[in-house]
């Protein structure tokens, strides 16, 4: 491809951390969040909430089949770096059926995984393309639709993880990384960052050497999917003692 916005390679400056397109990208999240909030009773009792299910839905599809279609188109495209198994990848495939299905059983892993993952993947990408580059809209939008699904099916749906949610996505996350670990080995890859850290910034760089950064890792991934659970964990609590002044 010769347009500068969809080569494989870019001559000018790579992307920068918190720089104006950065902070953009950031408030247009922000943003899209307070709307989803601000609107989620008149948007549960409206029919345009299934646009919205079925359009996130569709753009997380998009963003996932154009991807792959430039990497082919590029020459580019290889087992070590696309396949699904980046936790924002798995994230995205599982937040697809999770809004099609409004599957509460996907929901509880999606949840922890997509806001954990998506959320500390927009604040520090592992990005390389500037704006206008076509990844830079790749990045964000993908990442940006999966935060919304878990918000989606949280406030318009009403779904709300349990306890047992918390530690069902932990189980599933360390079955995934067996998986992961082994590719790695066969592709030459990357997946779930456990066989090297991201060359970008990130919490990965304190979190210690390899490979005890994966230990870190998991602690640090508890703590985020304990931190995620606390306002479910606070409210059924209120009920509870509301409920004991009742009696």
């Amino acid at each position: 491809m010769n347009s500068p916005y969809l080569a494989f390679t870019i001559s000018g400056e790579p992307f920068q951390l918190f720089s104006l397109s950065h902070l953009m990208v950031l408030g247009i999240l922000l943003g899209l969040i307070v709307l989803i909030y601000s609107f989620r009773t008149k948007i549960r009792q409206h029919p345009i909430k299934q646009y919205i299910r079925y359009g996130l839905a569709g753009l997380l599809v998009l963003t996932e089949i154009s991807f792959q279609y430039w990497h082919i188109a590029t020459g580019t495209w290889s087992a070590a770096y696309m396949l699904p198994l980046q936790l924002c990848s798995v994230s995205l495939v599982l937040s697809v059926f999770m809004l099609l299905r409004k599957s509460y059983g996907i929901y509880e892993i999606t949840f922890f995984w997509g806001l954990g993952g998506a959320a500390q993947a927009m604040i520090t990408p592992e990005l390389f393309y500037p704006y206008p580059h076509f990844r830079f809209f790749h990045f964000f939008i993908a990442h940006i639709c999966i935060i919304l699904a878990c918000l989606y099916m949280t406030w318009i749906e009403q779904a709300q993880p349990t306890h047992k949610s918390l530690w069902k996505s932990m189980g599933f996350l360390n079955l995934l990384l067996p998986v992961a670990l082994v590719t790695n080995w066969l592709t030459g890859g990357n997946y779930l960052f456990v066989s090297q850290k991201p060359s970008n910034p990130s919490l990965f760089d304190y979190l210690g050497p390899y490979p005890w950064y994966i230990v870190s890792l998991e602690l640090v991934a508890l703590f985020l999917f304990y931190l995620l659970y606390a306002p479910f964990a606070r409210k059924k609590q209120s009920g509870k003692n509301v409920e004991e002044l009742s009696m």
